[in-house]
């Protein structure tokens, strides 16, 4: 099954960056309505990148909302938004809600938004990501046998078709990938043509036991379906490495973040207390994926039967905002 981002809800509108400038949505505040309770609460103007992890995460508090509306909140309203137009909707004052913020990929957006977000909780942590390749390419009688590390990947150029795979283009990784490029001095062609056409590559190749080289990340449903290799650094992250540095060092680990604007932390300061007691395992956000991405299984139906299978750990962080 090709993998591809999980859609959003069908109420949600798809924006380019141009588009999310020129909107005047207002965010959540002054803006009301009721729940299927009949308790009134603020609609929740929320970002929902382009992962699936996302969607999964906001399928999960919009159900706890539903579920507790006395939390104060009606509904989480999604929109599906690249980081930097999601950020930049939050700093006017449009966008209440990001979930799924990888830091430090997304900090510098986050420290430019200071004055109107505030980052409340980490979802997860530790989650890695970098380049990989598929085992059987790499595996004794492999087309890339003796691949270990991202230094040798110009010694198999003509294998990898001269060609390195991306996500999309909205992505900080991307950037990131752009430097590393460059930084070692690898003469791949960098293709960036959004993660549904990178994992199409992927797709394809696998089928037929080809090479491929491409930029990959945890958790993500893929390492469900594929065998995958990450390749060797030989210089570990750094700060400023991937920015003002030279680029030739490793993807640093990152974590899955929440933030709020302070507006809806005024507004619902019970559900932003839940907030910042919400986590969700990595282990437990790729079963997720898998059974949204591979599986074909709706999001919020997923969503809705892990709530229910975690109901004592929602009900503690409800008690407890």
């Amino acid at each position: 099954m090709r993998f591809a981002p999980a859609r959003p809800r069908a109420r949600s509108i798809l924006l380019t960056t141009a588009l999310a400038a020129s909107l005047a949505t207002a965010g959540c505040g002054g803006d009301s309505s009721t729940g299927a309770s009949g308790e009134e609460g603020i609609t929740v103007q929320t970002a929902q990148f382009s992962w699936s992890a996302a969607a999964l995460t906001n399928a999960i508090l919009a159900r706890i909302a539903a579920d507790h509306p006395d939390l104060g909140v009606a509904e989480l309203e999604t929109t599906q938004l690249d980081p930097a137009a999601a950020w930049a909707g939050a700093q006017r004052g449009d966008v209440d809600l990001l979930t799924e913020v990888a830091l430090p990929n997304q900090q510098a957006f986050a420290d430019e938004a200071a004055e109107q977000v505030d980052i409340v909780s980490e979802t997860y942590g530790n989650a890695s990501q970098g380049w990989f390749v598929p085992r059987y390419a790499v595996e004794p009688g492999g087309e890339l046998e003796g691949l270990r590390s991202v230094t040798q990947l110009n010694d198999y150029a003509e294998q990898l078709g001269g060609k390195f795979y991306d996500a999309d283009p909205g992505y900080v990784t991307t950037e990131q990938n752009t430097k590393r490029l460059q930084g070692y001095g690898i003469e791949l062609e960098h293709v960036v043509a959004g993660e549904a056409a990178e994992l199409a590559q992927l797709e394809r190749a696998y089928g037929r036991e080809e090479p491929i080289v491409l930029y990959l990340y945890h958790p993500h449903a893929v390492f469900a379906q594929y065998d995958m290799v990450q390749l060797e650094e030989p210089t570990p992250y750094t700060d400023g490495c991937l920015t003002t540095g030279d680029g030739a060092c490793a993807m640093p680990a990152y974590s899955a973040n929440i933030a709020a604007s302070k507006e809806l932390q005024e507004q619902a300061p019970r559900f932003t207390a839940l907030l910042e007691d919400f986590r969700l395992p990595l282990e437990d956000v790729e079963a997720l994926q898998k059974a949204v991405d591979v599986d074909g299984e709706d999001v919020e139906e997923v969503a809705a039967t892990w709530v229910e299978e975690n109901r004592s750990t929602v009900d503690s962080w409800v008690a407890g905002a």
